[in-house]
Protein backbone atom coordinates (compact mmCIF):
# COMPACT_ATOMS: atom_id res chain seq x y z
CA UNK A 1 0.00 0.00 0.00
CA UNK A 2 1.14 3.25 -0.61
CA UNK A 3 1.17 5.75 1.87
CA UNK A 4 2.04 9.62 1.41
CA UNK A 5 2.17 12.66 3.68
CA UNK A 6 2.55 12.53 7.47
CA UNK A 7 0.71 10.36 10.38
CA UNK A 8 1.13 8.71 13.80
CA UNK A 9 3.27 6.14 12.18
CA UNK A 10 2.11 3.75 15.44
CA UNK A 11 -1.85 3.76 14.65
CA UNK A 12 -2.60 4.23 11.03
CA UNK A 13 -5.42 2.46 8.80
CA UNK A 14 -4.92 -0.75 10.32
CA UNK A 15 -5.79 0.06 13.34
CA UNK A 16 -8.94 0.92 12.12
CA UNK A 17 -9.57 -2.25 10.18
CA UNK A 18 -8.67 -0.53 6.65
CA UNK A 19 -7.00 -3.23 4.85
CA UNK A 20 -6.10 -3.45 1.24
CA UNK A 21 -6.28 0.01 0.45
CA UNK A 22 -4.13 0.70 -2.69
CA UNK A 23 -2.76 4.38 -0.99
CA UNK A 24 -3.84 6.11 1.96
CA UNK A 25 -2.52 10.06 1.63
CA UNK A 26 -2.22 11.63 5.09
CA UNK A 27 -2.86 15.13 6.17
CA UNK A 28 -1.86 16.10 2.67
CA UNK A 29 -2.36 20.02 2.24
CA UNK A 30 -3.98 22.34 -0.44
CA UNK A 31 -1.53 22.14 -3.03
CA UNK A 32 -1.59 18.60 -3.18
CA UNK A 33 -5.16 18.10 -2.16
CA UNK A 34 -5.92 20.23 -5.72
CA UNK A 35 -3.17 18.43 -7.77
CA UNK A 36 -5.59 14.70 -6.79
CA UNK A 37 -8.69 16.66 -7.10
CA UNK A 38 -8.37 17.50 -10.85
CA UNK A 39 -6.19 14.48 -12.10
CA UNK A 40 -9.25 12.50 -10.52
CA UNK A 41 -11.89 14.60 -12.30
CA UNK A 42 -13.17 15.40 -8.93
CA UNK A 43 -12.98 19.61 -9.66
CA UNK A 44 -11.86 22.44 -10.98
CA UNK A 45 -9.77 25.91 -10.80
CA UNK A 46 -12.06 28.74 -10.99
CA UNK A 47 -11.26 32.26 -11.52
CA UNK A 48 -9.85 33.52 -8.32
CA UNK A 49 -7.82 30.10 -7.45
CA UNK A 50 -11.00 28.35 -5.59
CA UNK A 51 -11.71 24.68 -6.04
CA UNK A 52 -15.16 24.20 -7.57
CA UNK A 53 -17.01 21.29 -6.87
CA UNK A 54 -20.69 19.73 -7.38
CA UNK A 55 -22.20 17.58 -5.26
CA UNK A 56 -24.96 15.60 -7.66
CA UNK A 57 -28.24 15.51 -6.46
CA UNK A 58 -27.39 16.57 -2.31
CA UNK A 59 -27.01 19.82 -2.56
CA UNK A 60 -27.46 19.92 1.57
CA UNK A 61 -27.83 17.30 4.37
CA UNK A 62 -30.60 14.74 4.43
CA UNK A 63 -31.42 14.72 8.32
CA UNK A 64 -33.86 12.58 7.28
CA UNK A 65 -31.12 10.02 6.68
CA UNK A 66 -29.40 10.44 9.94
CA UNK A 67 -29.19 7.58 12.25
CA UNK A 68 -27.84 6.68 15.43
CA UNK A 69 -27.08 3.60 17.06
CA UNK A 70 -29.67 2.72 20.59
CA UNK A 71 -27.27 0.52 22.78
CA UNK A 72 -26.74 1.49 26.65
CA UNK A 73 -25.12 4.73 26.15
CA UNK A 74 -27.73 5.99 23.88
CA UNK A 75 -30.56 4.12 25.00
CA UNK A 76 -31.83 6.51 27.85
CA UNK A 77 -30.32 9.52 27.28
CA UNK A 78 -30.70 10.05 23.46
CA UNK A 79 -33.80 12.84 22.39
CA UNK A 80 -35.43 9.92 20.16
CA UNK A 81 -38.32 12.09 19.19
CA UNK A 82 -35.96 14.22 16.64
CA UNK A 83 -33.32 11.12 16.06
CA UNK A 84 -33.47 8.01 13.97
CA UNK A 85 -32.74 4.69 15.55
CA UNK A 86 -29.83 1.87 14.20
CA UNK A 87 -29.39 -1.41 15.73
CA UNK A 88 -25.46 -2.12 17.03
CA UNK A 89 -26.30 -5.00 14.68
CA UNK A 90 -27.04 -3.14 11.82
CA UNK A 91 -24.09 -0.63 12.49
CA UNK A 92 -22.12 -3.38 13.02
CA UNK A 93 -23.51 -4.80 9.54
CA UNK A 94 -22.63 -1.28 7.75
CA UNK A 95 -18.71 -0.90 9.29
CA UNK A 96 -18.05 -4.40 7.91
CA UNK A 97 -19.51 -3.41 4.36
CA UNK A 98 -17.61 0.15 4.52
CA UNK A 99 -14.27 -1.80 5.11
CA UNK A 100 -14.81 -4.61 2.23
CA UNK A 101 -16.12 -1.27 -0.23
CA UNK A 102 -13.21 0.49 0.45
CA UNK A 103 -10.47 -2.62 -0.54
CA UNK A 104 -8.25 -1.08 -3.40
CA UNK A 105 -9.44 1.99 -3.00
CA UNK A 106 -7.23 5.16 -2.39
CA UNK A 107 -8.35 7.60 0.36
CA UNK A 108 -7.20 10.40 2.13
CA UNK A 109 -6.73 11.16 5.64
CA UNK A 110 -6.80 14.38 8.19
CA UNK A 111 -6.08 14.80 11.72
CA UNK A 112 -7.97 17.32 13.20
CA UNK A 113 -9.33 19.07 15.98
CA UNK A 114 -13.00 19.60 17.04
CA UNK A 115 -12.67 22.17 19.83
CA UNK A 116 -10.88 25.38 20.60
CA UNK A 117 -10.47 25.00 23.99
CA UNK A 118 -7.97 22.04 24.63
CA UNK A 119 -9.71 21.03 27.48
CA UNK A 120 -12.84 20.12 25.85
CA UNK A 121 -11.98 19.54 22.38
CA UNK A 122 -11.73 16.06 20.30
CA UNK A 123 -9.24 14.51 17.97
CA UNK A 124 -10.82 13.46 14.87
CA UNK A 125 -9.57 11.16 12.05
CA UNK A 126 -11.38 11.67 9.12
CA UNK A 127 -10.78 9.29 5.94
CA UNK A 128 -12.72 10.35 2.15
CA UNK A 129 -12.77 8.99 -0.92
CA UNK A 130 -12.38 12.12 -2.91
CA UNK A 131 -9.64 15.29 -2.68
CA UNK A 132 -12.06 17.31 -2.63
CA UNK A 133 -13.56 16.36 0.64
CA UNK A 134 -10.26 16.05 2.52
CA UNK A 135 -9.16 19.92 1.53
CA UNK A 136 -13.02 20.96 2.53
CA UNK A 137 -12.89 19.12 5.93
CA UNK A 138 -9.09 19.99 6.30
CA UNK A 139 -10.40 23.87 6.00
CA UNK A 140 -13.48 23.67 8.34
CA UNK A 141 -11.82 21.72 11.31
CA UNK A 142 -8.87 23.35 13.33
CA UNK A 143 -5.53 21.67 11.89
CA UNK A 144 -3.21 20.72 14.37
CA UNK A 145 0.53 22.00 14.46
CA UNK A 146 2.68 20.07 12.29
CA UNK A 147 4.69 18.40 15.07
CA UNK A 148 1.73 17.34 16.84
CA UNK A 149 0.86 14.85 13.89
CA UNK A 150 3.53 12.16 14.97
CA UNK A 151 1.87 11.38 17.50
CA UNK A 152 -1.96 12.14 17.08
CA UNK A 153 -4.25 9.11 18.04
CA UNK A 154 -8.08 9.77 16.85
CA UNK A 155 -10.69 9.75 19.74
CA UNK A 156 -13.85 10.22 16.58
CA UNK A 157 -13.17 8.05 13.64
CA UNK A 158 -15.73 9.55 10.14
CA UNK A 159 -15.59 7.75 7.07
CA UNK A 160 -17.31 9.54 4.18
CA UNK A 161 -18.05 6.79 0.74
CA UNK A 162 -20.13 9.33 -1.51
CA UNK A 163 -19.89 5.46 -3.84
CA UNK A 164 -21.62 3.48 -0.82
CA UNK A 165 -24.52 2.65 -1.38
CA UNK A 166 -26.18 1.16 1.77
CA UNK A 167 -28.76 -1.72 1.92
CA UNK A 168 -32.15 -0.55 3.72
CA UNK A 169 -32.96 -3.59 5.82
CA UNK A 170 -29.07 -4.63 5.84
CA UNK A 171 -28.18 -1.21 7.50
CA UNK A 172 -31.16 -0.17 8.98
CA UNK A 173 -31.61 3.18 6.99
CA UNK A 174 -34.97 4.64 5.36
CA UNK A 175 -36.67 2.57 2.34
CA UNK A 176 -35.79 3.94 -0.63
CA UNK A 177 -32.79 6.10 0.39
CA UNK A 178 -29.53 6.21 -1.13
CA UNK A 179 -28.12 7.60 1.82
CA UNK A 180 -26.92 6.97 5.36
CA UNK A 181 -25.43 9.10 8.03
CA UNK A 182 -24.72 6.39 10.85
CA UNK A 183 -23.31 7.37 14.55
CA UNK A 184 -21.87 5.52 17.11
CA UNK A 185 -21.96 7.28 20.09
CA UNK A 186 -20.03 4.41 21.94
CA UNK A 187 -17.55 3.50 20.11
CA UNK A 188 -17.03 6.97 18.34
CA UNK A 189 -17.63 6.15 14.74
CA UNK A 190 -19.81 8.21 12.46
CA UNK A 191 -20.18 6.42 8.23
CA UNK A 192 -21.38 8.86 5.44
CA UNK A 193 -22.80 6.88 2.91
CA UNK A 194 -24.38 8.03 -0.47
CA UNK A 195 -23.88 11.50 -0.63
CA UNK A 196 -21.17 14.24 -1.77
CA UNK A 197 -22.70 17.16 0.37
CA UNK A 198 -19.68 17.65 2.05
CA UNK A 199 -21.38 19.49 5.03
CA UNK A 200 -22.42 16.00 6.71
CA UNK A 201 -18.86 15.33 7.93
CA UNK A 202 -18.40 19.12 9.33
CA UNK A 203 -22.23 18.11 10.70
CA UNK A 204 -21.63 14.86 12.35
CA UNK A 205 -18.47 16.53 14.24
CA UNK A 206 -20.99 18.67 15.60
CA UNK A 207 -23.35 16.42 16.92
CA UNK A 208 -20.71 14.28 18.28
CA UNK A 209 -19.65 17.67 20.55
CA UNK A 210 -23.24 18.07 20.87
CA UNK A 211 -23.85 14.55 22.92
CA UNK A 212 -20.48 14.75 24.91
CA UNK A 213 -19.93 18.23 26.20
CA UNK A 214 -23.34 18.73 28.46
CA UNK A 215 -22.21 16.58 30.63
CA UNK A 216 -18.61 18.66 31.05
CA UNK A 217 -20.65 21.80 31.97
CA UNK A 218 -20.38 23.32 28.23
CA UNK A 219 -23.42 24.44 26.15
CA UNK A 220 -22.56 23.37 22.54
CA UNK A 221 -24.79 25.94 20.21
CA UNK A 222 -25.27 26.04 16.63
CA UNK A 223 -24.29 29.90 16.21
CA UNK A 224 -21.38 32.57 15.06
CA UNK A 225 -19.18 34.29 17.51
CA UNK A 226 -17.14 37.74 17.58
CA UNK A 227 -15.71 39.67 20.06
CA UNK A 228 -14.71 43.42 20.38
CA UNK A 229 -11.01 44.40 19.38
CA UNK A 230 -10.15 45.00 22.64
CA UNK A 231 -11.15 41.00 24.07
CA UNK A 232 -14.06 42.06 26.69
CA UNK A 233 -17.18 42.15 25.07
CA UNK A 234 -18.02 38.95 23.19
CA UNK A 235 -21.34 38.27 21.40
CA UNK A 236 -23.36 34.81 20.70
CA UNK A 237 -25.45 35.12 16.52
CA UNK A 238 -27.60 32.36 16.80
CA UNK A 239 -29.87 31.54 13.98
CA UNK A 240 -30.77 28.92 10.99
CA UNK A 241 -29.31 28.85 7.36
CA UNK A 242 -29.89 32.24 5.81
CA UNK A 243 -30.65 34.67 8.67
CA UNK A 244 -27.47 36.28 8.79
CA UNK A 245 -25.34 34.67 10.81
CA UNK A 246 -21.93 34.59 9.01
CA UNK A 247 -22.36 37.59 7.21
CA UNK A 248 -23.35 39.66 10.64
CA UNK A 249 -20.39 38.31 12.59
CA UNK A 250 -18.20 38.90 10.37
CA UNK A 251 -17.78 42.60 11.42
CA UNK A 252 -14.71 44.09 10.13
CA UNK A 253 -14.63 46.44 13.47
CA UNK A 254 -14.73 43.76 15.54
CA UNK A 255 -12.82 39.64 15.87
CA UNK A 256 -14.49 36.87 14.41
CA UNK A 257 -14.28 33.10 16.72
CA UNK A 258 -16.51 31.45 14.37
CA UNK A 259 -18.95 31.50 11.90
CA UNK A 260 -21.36 28.34 13.12
CA UNK A 261 -20.50 25.96 16.10
CA UNK A 262 -19.23 27.47 19.08
CA UNK A 263 -19.43 26.26 23.18
CA UNK A 264 -19.84 28.03 26.22
CA UNK A 265 -18.43 26.68 28.96
CA UNK A 266 -16.82 27.64 32.49
CA UNK A 267 -13.49 29.59 30.61
CA UNK A 268 -15.61 31.33 27.99
CA UNK A 269 -16.98 30.47 24.41
CA UNK A 270 -14.80 28.59 22.21
CA UNK A 271 -15.38 28.13 17.87
CA UNK A 272 -15.41 23.86 17.28
CA UNK A 273 -14.05 25.11 13.76
CA UNK A 274 -11.60 26.46 12.01
CA UNK A 275 -13.00 28.00 9.04
CA UNK A 276 -16.03 29.36 7.66
CA UNK A 277 -18.82 27.77 5.67
CA UNK A 278 -20.57 30.81 4.02
CA UNK A 279 -23.69 30.45 1.59
CA UNK A 280 -22.91 32.42 -1.28
CA UNK A 281 -26.08 32.67 -3.00
CA UNK A 282 -25.93 36.73 -4.15
CA UNK A 283 -22.58 37.04 -2.68
CA UNK A 284 -21.15 40.82 -3.77
CA UNK A 285 -17.44 41.95 -2.85
CA UNK A 286 -19.56 45.50 -2.20
CA UNK A 287 -22.45 43.54 0.55
CA UNK A 288 -20.14 41.28 1.88
CA UNK A 289 -15.99 42.59 1.11
CA UNK A 290 -14.59 40.17 3.53
CA UNK A 291 -16.33 36.92 2.46
CA UNK A 292 -15.90 37.49 -1.12
CA UNK A 293 -11.93 38.06 -0.41
CA UNK A 294 -11.83 34.55 1.54
CA UNK A 295 -13.60 32.96 -1.31
CA UNK A 296 -12.39 33.91 -3.91
CA UNK A 297 -8.78 32.98 -3.80
CA UNK A 298 -6.59 29.46 -3.29
CA UNK A 299 -7.51 26.99 -1.26
CA UNK A 300 -11.20 27.78 -0.67
CA UNK A 301 -13.45 25.77 -1.67
CA UNK A 302 -17.09 26.09 -3.45
CA UNK A 303 -19.67 24.16 -3.64
CA UNK A 304 -22.25 24.31 -6.30
CA UNK A 305 -21.66 27.48 -7.56
CA UNK A 306 -21.78 27.32 -11.34
CA UNK A 307 -19.07 29.23 -13.23
CA UNK A 308 -18.91 30.54 -16.82
CA UNK A 309 -16.81 27.82 -18.26
CA UNK A 310 -14.95 29.63 -20.69
CA UNK A 311 -13.62 32.11 -18.30
CA UNK A 312 -14.15 29.86 -15.24
CA UNK A 313 -15.29 33.46 -13.29
CA UNK A 314 -17.83 31.59 -10.81
CA UNK A 315 -21.46 33.19 -11.22
CA UNK A 316 -23.09 33.77 -7.51
CA UNK A 317 -26.14 34.88 -9.06
CA UNK A 318 -26.99 31.36 -10.10
CA UNK A 319 -29.31 29.37 -7.85
CA UNK A 320 -29.65 26.49 -10.83
CA UNK A 321 -28.08 24.45 -8.96
CA UNK A 322 -29.49 25.01 -5.53
CA UNK A 323 -30.31 28.03 -3.38
CA UNK A 324 -27.70 26.62 -0.85
CA UNK A 325 -24.68 27.82 -2.45
CA UNK A 326 -21.55 27.52 -0.35
CA UNK A 327 -17.79 28.27 0.25
CA UNK A 328 -15.81 26.56 2.69
CA UNK A 329 -12.37 28.62 3.82
CA UNK A 330 -9.90 28.34 6.70
CA UNK A 331 -10.82 31.30 9.32
CA UNK A 332 -7.48 32.98 8.95
CA UNK A 333 -8.71 33.78 5.08
CA UNK A 334 -11.01 36.75 7.26
CA UNK A 335 -8.01 39.45 8.57
CA UNK A 336 -10.02 39.99 11.87
CA UNK A 337 -10.34 36.49 12.98
CA UNK A 338 -9.28 35.18 16.37
CA UNK A 339 -6.09 33.77 16.51
CA UNK A 340 -7.25 31.36 19.61
CA UNK A 341 -10.75 30.90 18.72
CA UNK A 342 -11.73 31.58 22.51
CA UNK A 343 -12.83 34.56 23.97
CA UNK A 344 -14.55 35.25 27.70
CA UNK A 345 -17.96 35.17 28.70
CA UNK A 346 -20.60 36.75 25.62
CA UNK A 347 -22.37 40.08 27.04
CA UNK A 348 -24.84 40.09 24.77
CA UNK A 349 -26.83 37.29 22.56
CA UNK A 350 -28.61 37.97 19.20
CA UNK A 351 -31.14 35.55 17.93
CA UNK A 352 -31.55 36.13 14.23
CA UNK A 353 -34.82 35.29 12.17
CA UNK A 354 -35.92 35.84 8.57
CA UNK A 355 -39.27 36.66 9.46
CA UNK A 356 -40.98 36.70 5.39
CA UNK A 357 -44.22 36.72 6.62
CA UNK A 358 -43.07 40.58 7.63
CA UNK A 359 -44.36 41.07 10.99
CA UNK A 360 -41.62 40.77 13.03
CA UNK A 361 -40.04 44.08 14.10
CA UNK A 362 -36.60 44.08 13.20
CA UNK A 363 -35.24 44.33 16.97
CA UNK A 364 -36.63 43.01 20.01
CA UNK A 365 -35.00 42.96 23.50
CA UNK A 366 -36.13 39.61 25.26
CA UNK A 367 -36.64 38.88 29.19
CA UNK A 368 -34.67 35.68 30.33
CA UNK A 369 -37.96 33.81 29.66
CA UNK A 370 -38.70 35.15 26.39
CA UNK A 371 -35.21 34.32 25.77
CA UNK A 372 -36.07 30.79 25.81
CA UNK A 373 -38.87 30.58 24.72
CA UNK A 374 -37.80 31.53 21.38
CA UNK A 375 -34.36 29.52 21.87
CA UNK A 376 -37.00 26.71 21.99
CA UNK A 377 -39.17 27.68 19.24
CA UNK A 378 -35.76 29.01 17.21
CA UNK A 379 -38.25 30.28 14.74
CA UNK A 380 -37.68 31.63 10.74
CA UNK A 381 -39.34 31.24 7.87
CA UNK A 382 -38.61 29.22 4.37
CA UNK A 383 -39.57 30.99 0.97
CA UNK A 384 -40.02 29.78 -2.38
CA UNK A 385 -36.43 28.73 -3.98
CA UNK A 386 -34.81 28.03 -0.63
CA UNK A 387 -36.24 24.11 -1.27
CA UNK A 388 -37.41 22.06 -4.05
CA UNK A 389 -40.63 21.80 -4.48
CA UNK A 390 -41.43 24.77 -2.02
CA UNK A 391 -44.12 27.26 -2.79
CA UNK A 392 -44.62 31.27 -1.07
CA UNK A 393 -43.40 31.03 2.69
CA UNK A 394 -43.72 28.62 5.53
CA UNK A 395 -42.26 28.67 8.65
CA UNK A 396 -39.32 26.42 10.20
CA UNK A 397 -38.92 26.29 13.60
CA UNK A 398 -35.17 24.13 14.82
CA UNK A 399 -35.40 24.31 18.72
CA UNK A 400 -32.48 25.13 19.64
CA UNK A 401 -31.40 26.91 16.47
CA UNK A 402 -30.09 23.50 15.61
CA UNK A 403 -32.61 20.62 15.57
CA UNK A 404 -30.83 17.86 13.18
CA UNK A 405 -27.85 18.24 14.95
CA UNK A 406 -29.23 17.69 18.95
CA UNK A 407 -28.62 13.97 20.55
CA UNK A 408 -30.22 14.89 24.14
CA UNK A 409 -33.54 16.49 24.38
CA UNK A 410 -33.66 20.49 23.41
CA UNK A 411 -34.44 21.11 27.27
CA UNK A 412 -30.42 19.73 28.09
CA UNK A 413 -29.23 23.01 25.98
CA UNK A 414 -31.64 25.42 27.02
CA UNK A 415 -31.26 24.71 30.65
CA UNK A 416 -27.42 24.69 30.22
CA UNK A 417 -27.83 27.94 28.38
CA UNK A 418 -30.36 29.77 31.09
CA UNK A 419 -27.91 28.76 33.35
CA UNK A 420 -25.33 30.89 32.23
CA UNK A 421 -27.26 33.79 30.71
CA UNK A 422 -28.17 34.02 34.29
CA UNK A 423 -25.01 33.76 35.96
CA UNK A 424 -23.38 36.43 33.92
CA UNK A 425 -25.93 38.54 33.06
CA UNK A 426 -26.36 38.30 29.48
CA UNK A 427 -28.27 40.94 27.30
CA UNK A 428 -30.05 38.81 24.44
CA UNK A 429 -31.92 40.36 21.57
CA UNK A 430 -34.10 39.24 18.36
CA UNK A 431 -32.77 40.57 15.08
CA UNK A 432 -35.49 40.23 11.80
CA UNK A 433 -32.92 39.93 9.00
CA UNK A 434 -36.22 39.19 6.79
CA UNK A 435 -38.96 40.73 5.63
CA UNK A 436 -40.44 44.31 6.10
CA UNK A 437 -43.62 46.19 4.54
CA UNK A 438 -45.40 42.89 3.28
CA UNK A 439 -44.95 39.36 3.19
CA UNK A 440 -41.93 37.55 1.10
CA UNK A 441 -43.29 38.56 -2.79
CA UNK A 442 -44.92 41.66 -1.61
CA UNK A 443 -43.05 43.64 0.98
CA UNK A 444 -38.81 44.19 0.62
CA UNK A 445 -36.18 42.45 2.63
CA UNK A 446 -34.88 44.52 5.75
CA UNK A 447 -32.21 46.98 4.66
CA UNK A 448 -28.89 45.17 5.52
CA UNK A 449 -26.94 48.30 7.04
CA UNK A 450 -30.10 48.87 9.24
CA UNK A 451 -29.66 45.60 10.45
CA UNK A 452 -25.70 46.27 10.82
CA UNK A 453 -26.94 49.63 12.93
CA UNK A 454 -29.17 47.90 15.12
CA UNK A 455 -27.22 44.45 16.09
CA UNK A 456 -24.24 47.37 16.05
CA UNK A 457 -25.84 49.71 18.87
CA UNK A 458 -27.01 46.57 20.99
CA UNK A 459 -23.50 45.53 20.74
CA UNK A 460 -21.98 48.72 22.43
CA UNK A 461 -24.96 49.20 24.81
CA UNK A 462 -26.29 52.35 23.42
CA UNK A 463 -29.76 50.42 22.62
CA UNK A 464 -29.91 49.91 25.95
CA UNK A 465 -30.47 53.59 26.64
CA UNK A 466 -33.59 53.79 23.76
CA UNK A 467 -36.99 54.47 24.77
CA UNK A 468 -38.63 50.84 24.38
CA UNK A 469 -42.82 49.96 23.34
CA UNK A 470 -44.26 46.39 24.14
CA UNK A 471 -45.09 44.55 20.78
CA UNK A 472 -48.85 44.14 20.75
CA UNK A 473 -48.37 40.30 18.84
CA UNK A 474 -45.10 39.04 20.39
CA UNK A 475 -44.96 41.21 24.07
CA UNK A 476 -41.41 41.64 23.99
CA UNK A 477 -39.45 45.38 24.15
CA UNK A 478 -39.04 47.32 21.20
CA UNK A 479 -37.25 50.34 20.95
CA UNK A 480 -39.31 53.41 18.99
CA UNK A 481 -36.50 54.86 17.64
CA UNK A 482 -32.62 54.39 16.52
CA UNK A 483 -29.98 56.76 15.41
CA UNK A 484 -29.84 55.36 11.55
CA UNK A 485 -32.69 53.39 11.20
CA UNK A 486 -35.83 54.48 9.22
CA UNK A 487 -38.00 55.33 12.10
CA UNK A 488 -40.96 53.07 10.46
CA UNK A 489 -39.17 50.14 10.55
CA UNK A 490 -39.62 49.60 14.12
CA UNK A 491 -43.28 49.88 13.92
CA UNK A 492 -43.64 46.83 11.37
CA UNK A 493 -47.52 47.68 10.77
CA UNK A 494 -46.98 50.56 9.51
CA UNK A 495 -44.73 49.53 6.71
CA UNK A 496 -47.60 47.82 5.55
CA UNK A 497 -50.17 49.30 2.96
CA UNK A 498 -52.88 47.05 3.93
CA UNK A 499 -53.05 47.03 7.76
CA UNK A 500 -55.83 44.75 8.03
CA UNK A 501 -53.87 42.41 6.14
CA UNK A 502 -50.88 42.66 8.75
CA UNK A 503 -53.17 42.01 11.29
CA UNK A 504 -54.36 38.90 9.57
CA UNK A 505 -50.90 37.73 9.37
CA UNK A 506 -49.20 38.55 12.51
CA UNK A 507 -51.99 36.73 14.24
CA UNK A 508 -51.83 33.69 12.21
CA UNK A 509 -47.97 33.63 12.82
CA UNK A 510 -48.43 33.89 16.79
CA UNK A 511 -50.98 30.94 16.16
CA UNK A 512 -47.85 28.90 14.28
CA UNK A 513 -45.54 29.88 17.20
CA UNK A 514 -48.44 28.41 19.72
CA UNK A 515 -48.65 25.40 17.84
CA UNK A 516 -44.99 24.58 17.84
CA UNK A 517 -44.29 24.73 21.52
CA UNK A 518 -47.13 22.87 22.39
CA UNK A 519 -44.68 19.85 22.24
CA UNK A 520 -42.00 21.50 25.03
CA UNK A 521 -45.04 23.02 27.44
CA UNK A 522 -44.12 20.11 30.20
CA UNK A 523 -40.33 20.33 30.26
CA UNK A 524 -40.61 24.26 30.73
CA UNK A 525 -41.28 26.07 33.99
CA UNK A 526 -44.98 28.32 34.09
CA UNK A 527 -42.75 31.74 33.34
CA UNK A 528 -41.50 30.09 30.03
CA UNK A 529 -44.86 29.14 28.85
CA UNK A 530 -46.35 32.31 29.74
CA UNK A 531 -43.87 34.17 27.76
CA UNK A 532 -45.55 33.07 24.55
CA UNK A 533 -46.45 35.31 21.84
CA UNK A 534 -50.39 36.19 22.45
CA UNK A 535 -52.48 39.22 21.09
CA UNK A 536 -52.48 41.49 24.42
CA UNK A 537 -52.71 44.25 23.18
CA UNK A 538 -55.13 46.62 20.66
CA UNK A 539 -53.52 46.67 16.88
CA UNK A 540 -51.02 49.21 16.39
Amino acid sequence: MQETGVRNESYGADKFGLAGLSAVHWNLTAPALYEHSIRNGEATVVEGGALSAFTGHHTGRSPKDKHTVDDKLTHDVLWWDGNRKQTEEQFANMLADFRAHVKGKALFAQDLYGGADPAYRIKVRVFTEYAWHSLFIRQLLIRPEFAELASFTPELTIIDLPSFKPDPKRHGGREGSDTQVAIDFTNKIVLIAGSSYAGEMKKSVFTTLNFYLPAQNVVPMHCSANVSKDGKESALFFGLSGTGKTTLSADPNRILIGDDETGWGPNGIFNFEGGCYAKTIKLSRDAEPMIWDATNRFGAVLENVTYDPHTRVPNYDDDSKTENTRSAYPLDFIPNASKTGTAGHPKNIIFLTADAFGVMPPVAKLTPTQAMYHFLSGYTAKVAGTEKGLVGVQPEFSTCFGSPFLPRHPSVYANLLQDYIQKHNVDVWLVNSGWTGGIYGVGRRMPIKATRTLVTAALNGSLKDADFRTDPYFGFAVPTSVPGVEPHLLYPSKTWQNKAEFDKTARALVAMFQKNFAKYEQHVTPEIRAAAPEVRLAAE
